[in-house]
C-alpha cells in the first residue's frame, strides 16, 4: 500500500451533513434556510409506523414549510414508485424534497427530483453524468447506518421491466443537505443491524480497492473498517447501545464519502444484479459475497486486503507468507459476518443455477464493475456466485 501513486488526478464530492443525537429535527429549520415553500417528504410504510416522517413534518410545519407525505416506497425502489412520486411532487407544487429512512427512500428521492427538473422518464438516466439538470433542493435523514445514500453520487432504481437494478451516478445525485441522527438507529432490530453494517464494510472494502482509490477515499475508508470492528457487533447484541449506534452511524457516514468517490466493486455488481432479477436485500447479498468476491480480488491488492484483514482484527505478522496472510485476512471477515448472524447463502435466498447465467451478464454491465480491481469474466462471475451459495 505504501507504494501506491497517489498523484493522479482525482476529485472529491461530498454533501453539507450535521452529525449528532438531534440532527433530525433541525430539518424545518434548514428547509426554511433553502427558501423551502413545500417539501415532499420520501419515506416507506414501515417508518411511518414508526413515526419518523411524521416527526420530520412537524419540524417543517414549526418553521413555516408546508409539506405532504410520499410513501408509496419499496425495499430496492421501482421505477414506477419514482414516477409515481415525480407526479405527487407536480401535483402538490413542492419545490423541494425530503427523504427520511434508509437508502430506498433515499433513492427514491434523488431519482423523482431529476425526473421532475428534466421532464424525463428515470430509466433514462441509467450511467454515469447523464443527469442535465440538478434536481430540486434535497435534504437527507438516514434512519438507518448502512447505505450512506445521505452522502453518496448514486442512486439506485429497480427496472423492474428488465429485471436489472440501474445505478444512476452523477454529482447531481449528492443532496444539499444530510441530518445524520444516530437517534433514529435504535428502532432497527438485530438482523436489520446486522445486514447495513455489513454493507456499510463493503463500502469501505470495495472503495479501499477500487482503482479510483485516492489518497482521501483511502482515509475514510480505513476509518469506517476501524470503526466497524469496534462497534457493529455490539450494536447487534445492544441495540440501545447508543455509543454502538453513534459509532455505526460515523462508520457508515466515513464509508460514504469513500465509496462516493473510489466507487465500489463486483460485490456490488453482483447485488444489484441479484437485487434485479430477484428482489434480494441489498445489503445481506452484499455480506454473503464480500468475502467471495475478496477471495478473487486478492492478488490484485493484496497489501490493501492485508490492512483490510489486520483493521478487522486478523493477526497478521511480518513473517507471514502471503498465502497465510489472505487466509487471515478470509477468515477475520467471514468470523465478523459469522458472528453478526449472517450464515445464510444466495441458494438458500432463492437463486437457482438457471439463473446464473443472466446474473453474470448483468453483474458485467453494471457501472460498479467497472472500478472493481481485478476485470473478471462471465465464467469468473458465476464461480463466485456457486461459491456464495
Amino acid at each position: 500500500m505504501q507504494d501506491q501513486d497517489y498523484s493522479e488526478l482525482r476529485k472529491f464530492v461530498a454533501p453539507e451533513f450535521v452529525f449528532g443525537a438531534g440532527a433530525a429535527m433541525l430539518a424545518g429549520q434548514y428547509a426554511a434556510n433553502l427558501s423551502i415553500k413545500k417539501a415532499l417528504v420520501v419515506t416507506g410504510p414501515v417508518l411511518e409506523t414508526l413515526g419518523f416522517p411524521g416527526m420530520v413534518a412537524d419540524s417543517l410545519r414549526r418553521e413555516g414549510v408546508a409539506c405532504t407525505v410520499f410513501s408509496d416506497v419499496s425495499p430496492n425502489p421501482r421505477h414506477a414508485e419514482v414516477m409515481a412520486g415525480a407526479e405527487l411532487f407536480r401535483r402538490e407544487g413542492c419545490d423541494a424534497l425530503v427523504a427520511v429512512g434508509g437508502g430506498s427512500p433515499m433513492d427514491c428521492a434523488k431519482a423523482i427530483g431529476i425526473v421532475c427538473t428534466n421532464e424525463r422518464h428515470v430509466l433514462e438516466f441509467e450511467g454515469v453524468d447523464r443527469v442535465e439538470r440538478p434536481g430540486p433542493p434535497l435534504i437527507c435523514i438516514p434512519t438507518t447506518a448502512g447505505t450512506a445514500a445521505d452522502i453518496s453520487q448514486f442512486a439506485i432504481i429497480n427496472d423492474t421491466d428488465r429485471k436489472v437494478k440501474i445505478a444512476i451516478v452523477s454529482k447531481t445525485m449528492v443532496p444539499d443537505l444530510a441530518l445524520i441522527d444516530p437517534l433514529l438507529t435504535l428502532t432497527m432490530g438485530e438482523e436489520l443491524t446486522a445486514h447495513t453494517g455489513l454493507d456499510a464494510l463493503t463500502h469501505a472494502a470495495e472503495a479501499f480497492a477500487s482503482n479510483a482509490s485516492s489518497a482521501i477515499t483511502d482515509l475514510n475508508a480505513v476509518e469506517a473498517m476501524r470503526l466497524i470492528r469496534l462497534h457493529l457487533l455490539r450494536a447487534v447484541r445492544e441495540p440501545d447501545n447508543m455509543e454502538a449506534r453513534t459509532g455505526m452511524m460515523l462508520a457508515s457516514t466515513y464509508a460514504g464519502l469513500a465509496f462516493s468517490n473510489a466507487i465500489l466493486g463486483a460485490v456490488h455488481a453482483m447485488a444489484h444484479s441479484l437485487g434485479g432479477l430477484l428482489d434480494m436485500p441489498h445489503g445481506l447479498c452484499n455480506a454473503i459475497l464480500l468475502d467471495h468476491v475478496i477471495e478473487y480480488n486478492y492478488d490484485a491488492e493484496p497489501m490493501k486486503y492485508a490492512r483490510l484483514g489486520s483493521l478487522l482484527g486478523a493477526d497478521i505478522r511480518a513473517e507471514d507468507d502471503p498465502a497465510l496472510v489472505k487466509a487471515k485476512t478470509l477468515e477475520a471477515v467471514r468470523t465478523l459476518k459469522r458472528e453478526a448472524g449472517v450464515t445464510v447463502g444466495l441458494c438458500e435466498l432463492g437463486m437457482t443455477d438457471e439463473d446464473l447465467p443472466v446474473l453474470a451478464r448483468n453483474a458485467l454491465a453494471d457501472a460498479c464493475m467497472l472500478t472493481n480491481p481485478k476485470q473478471p469474466t462471465a465464467d469468473d462471475v458465476i464461480e463466485i456466485f456457486k461459491q456464495s451459495c
